[in-house]
C-alpha cells in the first residue's frame, strides 16, 4: 500500500520522523509493538501525543509513529484535530459488539438487573484470570448509586474480592495449592482487612467451601462489602464465573446480604418468585 493510499494524516514532523530516520527494511512494525501501543492508547480517553506515547512505551518516535499509522489504517486508532491519538470508532465498535454477543453476558444481564433493583446496590459478574478477577458485566442501581472502582473489563486482585475467593476456592483445594498460586508474590494489602499470606487466604477459602458462598468484608475497598456466589452459565458442573452484590457498608450491612442468601441464590439460579417474597 502506498503512502497516498493509506489516508493517514501525517504532520510534517511525523513524516520527518518516519522517512528521514528509518531504513526501508525497518518500515514494517512488529505486531508486538503495534499491540503494545494499542493497549497503551486505551489508557488515554482524551487522546495522547506522539511524544507522550513514545515515552509511555519506551520506544523511539519513528517506531511508535509507524505503529500508530498501522492502527489508523485499520481504523483502530484515529487522530483528532489537536494532533492527538485516540482509540478509533472501529475498535470501539468491535469491542462492544463482541461484548454484547457473548453468551455469558446476555444470560447474566437479567440476573444483575434484578439484584441491583432489589437491593439498591451494584451487581457484578466476574471471571478469574490468573491473579486477578475481570469484570464482564456490571449493573448499578437506578438510584443511590455510588461510584465504585470496578469497571467492565477492569481488574481487581482475586485474593481480596468476594468473587475472586469464590472462584479460587474451587481451583485451590489445599494449602499447598494456595502456596503455589501465591508463589514469591506479596499479596497486596488493599485494606487493613485483606488476607496477605498464603495461610490467611487458605483459611478464608476453607470457610468459603464450607459455606458455599464468599464475602468481602471491606477487604478490597474500605466502606464496601460484597457477597458472591458461583454461576453456571455455560456448564452445569463448571462455574463460568461468579456474581456478587457490592454494597455500601453503612447502607447495606454484610449481615443483611447473608440473611438474604436464599433469595440471592434463587435469583441467580432463576428460581426466584417475586410474588412469594
Amino acid at each position: 500500500m502506498s503512502a497516498a493510499e493509506t489516508h493517514v494524516d501525517l504532520s510534517t514532523e511525523d513524516r520527518a520522523n518516519t522517512d528521514d530516520h528509518v531504513s526501508a527494511d525497518d518500515r514494517v512494525v512488529g505486531s508486538d509493538r503495534v499491540l503494545a501501543v494499542l493497549v497503551e492508547l486505551a489508557k488515554y480517553p482524551d487522546g495522547v501525543s506522539l511524544d507522550e506515547m513514545a515515552r509511555a512505551v519506551s520506544s523511539s518516535k519513528p517506531t511508535v509513529h509507524r505503529a500508530l499509522a498501522s492502527l489508523c489504517r485499520a481504523r483502530l486508532a484515529a487522530k483528532d484535530g489537536r494532533g492527538r491519538y485516540l482509540l478509533g470508532d472501529e475498535f470501539l465498535r468491535l469491542a462492544f459488539a463482541n461484548h454484547e454477543l457473548r453468551p455469558d453476558h446476555l444470560r447474566v444481564q437479567p440476573i444483575l438487573d434484578r439484584l441491583a433493583e432489589r437491593y439498591g446496590e451494584t451487581a457484578h459478574y466476574a471471571v478469574l484470570d490468573g491473579e486477578d478477577i475481570v469484570y464482564r458485566s456490571k449493573v448499578d442501581p437506578a438510584i443511590g448509586a455510588m461510584r465504585l472502582t470496578s469497571t467492565v473489563g477492569g481488574r481487581n486482585p482475586a485474593h481480596s474480592t468476594a468473587v475472586g475467593k469464590m472462584l479460587l476456592c474451587l481451583t485451590l483445594p489445599d494449602l499447598q495449592a494456595v502456596e503455589r498460586w501465591v508463589g514469591n508474590r506479596v499479596l497486596a494489602r488493599q485494606t487493613s482487612r485483606t488476607a496477605t499470606t498464603a495461610l490467611m487466604l487458605h483459611e478464608q477459602l476453607e470457610t468459603v467451601r464450607e459455606r458455599g458462598y464468599s464475602v468481602d468484608d471491606e477487604e478490597n475497598e474500605s466502606g464496601v462489602n460484597c457477597l458472591a456466589l458461583p454461576i453456571y452459565l455455560t456448564s452445569p458442573t463448571e462455574p463460568s464465573g461468579a456474581v456478587s452484590i457490592s454494597a455500601l457498608a453503612y447502607r447495606t450491612p454484610l449481615t443483611r446480604l447473608v440473611d438474604e442468601l436464599p433469595v440471592i441464590r434463587s435469583i441467580i439460579e432463576g428460581t426466584f418468585d417475586e410474588h412469594s417474597s
